[in-house]
């Protein structure tokens, strides 16, 4: 199979190679020459066999909506584009009518790896029709992680159902980290625990809060025991929001995650370690910015 790739930034530039470590051709576009392999969103589409899949992963908003245009104006009736960034979900139906009007198939994806996924692979969550979802499943097989499909990937429902589902996994993600910044920061206060990365090293194997955010907040902890070059302000890039907008609107009671979201907002007024903790994780598993200590 080969595909094309739209955005080779810190997620698409690893999806790339480890398509390619999987048997998928792919060529690739980016604004930046130095990763692209062609010069144009219309050598990319020249360089593809019939029917087309592009699958796009560039920043939400803006520039997917003139990515998904562009596509909407350059591809053929049958090809098919893939959203695999973080759109959302209410952004696909959009897309998918402006790309349907041309008779070019669409679907979005959740993609969940971070800097990761090169080397670990990708859980999946895709959106569309079960034909299009088919056409694209060795694309899906060679990101994901080694195993059964079902552990690592999951067509979840029609288009706009992957990146609801991976807005409610960040929401999620959001709480799990909140909860061990903030057990982080009691056990940091207390002058009777004298090893504190080791308290966490010792939580890895064996104990019911044991997980990958552990295993990188003990990297983190070893990398900079005091989080000392790290600041307290956390960014929240816009799934937290949308989950806790979501549980408004369906009336479902979302506290943990609506009080992690909050305390990000707190972290951008006061010093706090626990929000050194979360800063320190988001860069851990996703590679996002930190702002180095004031």
């Amino acid at each position: 199979m080969h595909i094309g790739l739209i955005g080779l930034g810190k997620m698409g530039f690893n999806m790339r190679e480890r398509m390619r470590n999987g048997g998928i051709e792919v060529t690739g576009y980016d604004r930046n020459p130095d990763v692209s392999d062609v010069a144009s969103v219309g050598d990319l589409i020249a360089a593809l066999p019939s029917p087309r899949i592009i699958w796009v992963m560039v920043p939400a908003g803006n520039i997917t909506d003139a990515v998904v245009t562009e596509l909407s104006e350059k591809l053929d009736a049958g090809d098919m584009v893939i959203d695999g960034g973080n759109s959302r979900f209410t952004e696909d139906q959009k897309h998918a009518e402006l790309l349907a009007a041309k008779g070019i198939r669409f679907a979005d994806c959740g993609v969940s790896g971070g800097v990761w996924g090169l080397q670990n692979g990708y859980g999946l969550m895709a959106g569309g029709a079960a034909e299009d979802i088919e056409l694209a499943m060795p694309v899906f097989d060679a990101l994901r992680p080694e195993g059964e499909r079902a552990d690592s990937f999951v067509h979840v429902g029609g288009v706009g159902a992957g990146h609801y589902a991976k807005m409610v996994h960040n929401g999620i993600e959001y709480g799990l980290m909140q909860a061990y910044a903030e057990g982080y920061e009691l056990l940091a206060a207390k002058d009777i625990i004298t090893d504190l990365p080791g308290t966490f090293r010792a939580w890895q194997k064996g104990t019911v809060v044991r997980s990958w955010l552990l295993d990188l907040m003990v990297k983190a902890l070893d990398e900079d025991p005091g989080l000392a070059s790290i600041d307290d302000y956390v960014e929240d890039s816009g799934e937290g929001r949308w989950t806790v907008e979501e549980a408004i609107a369906n009336a479902v009671p979302a506290p943990a995650i609506t009080a992690a979201l909050f305390a990000r907002f707190a972290s951008r007024e006061e010093t706090s370690p626990a929000m050194k903790m979360v800063s320190a994780l988001r860069h851990q598993f996703g590679g996002h910015a930190t702002r180095p200590s004031s």
